[in-house]
């Protein structure tokens, strides 16, 4: 046998141990232990709450001074804008003024242009010698026709026209169809003066917006 195997001893149980304390002061002793836990855990939870807590009074302060800034840029813009009252003042004069005469001007008609035309439509040898208008106005729209075919006009013009000769009425009335704004012509009556010989015929047309003369339209804007 080796002289290792000589040294060797075998050990078969462990030192005997024995608990003479009595079993209170373990338990005091494991309540300690508790409590040292506890009062780790309290203690971290409190440096938690002491960190968020900091932290939170930091975002505010932040969040307070971008509101502060926001504030000051606020009444600085608003200083500037009360730099241009008057201008917006000025302006919303304009576009008053502006809608005014659209509105004002809306059933306008040019007569020198529209008489012209309705002029070069007369047969040869017919002039006009007399012309009634019948129109509406922005505040007054015309009455409308109550008989079916007949389409919306915006005012009636009558002529009483000459001639020494007998008129060629149908020709007149094709004639006027060229008109600005024409929406139909019906002639009233056809007499001659037995004096004179002269013919006088009396024609009634009606006319829509295509008459008026527009002067202040926007183009839709």
């Amino acid at each position: 046998m080796s002289r290792a195997g000589k040294d060797a001893v075998l050990i078969i149980g462990g030192m005997p141990r024995v608990g003479l304390l009595p079993p209170e002061v373990q338990q005091d002793r494991n309540a300690a232990a508790i409590r040292r836990r506890l009062v780790i855990s309290a203690v971290g939870i409190l440096a938690i709450m002491v960190v968020g807590t900091g932290a939170s009074t930091v975002l505010a302060s932040q969040a307070q001074t971008r509101l502060d800034d926001e504030q000051s840029r606020t009444a600085s813009l608003i200083a500037e804008q009360s730099k241009y009252l008057e201008v917006r003042s000025v302006q919303s004069e304009v576009t008053l003024v502006q809608a005014a005469q659209q509105v004002g001007v809306s059933t306008e008609v040019n007569w020198k242009e529209y008489l012209t035309s309705v002029a070069h439509t007369l047969p040869q040898g017919v002039t006009i010698d007399t012309v009634t208008l019948d129109f509406g106005s922005p505040i007054s729209p015309y009455s409308q026709p109550t008989a079916p075919l007949q389409g919306a006009r915006v005012g009636t013009v009558t002529f009483d026209a000459k001639s020494a000769t007998l008129p060629d009425v149908p020709a007149w009335l094709d004639a006027l169809a060229s008109s600005p704004g024409f929406a139909d012509a019906l002639p009233q009556s056809v007499n001659r003066d037995e004096t004179t010989g002269v013919y006088t015929v009396n024609i009634t047309m009606h006319v829509n917006d295509g008459a008026y003369s527009k002067r202040f339209a926007t183009g839709g804007k």
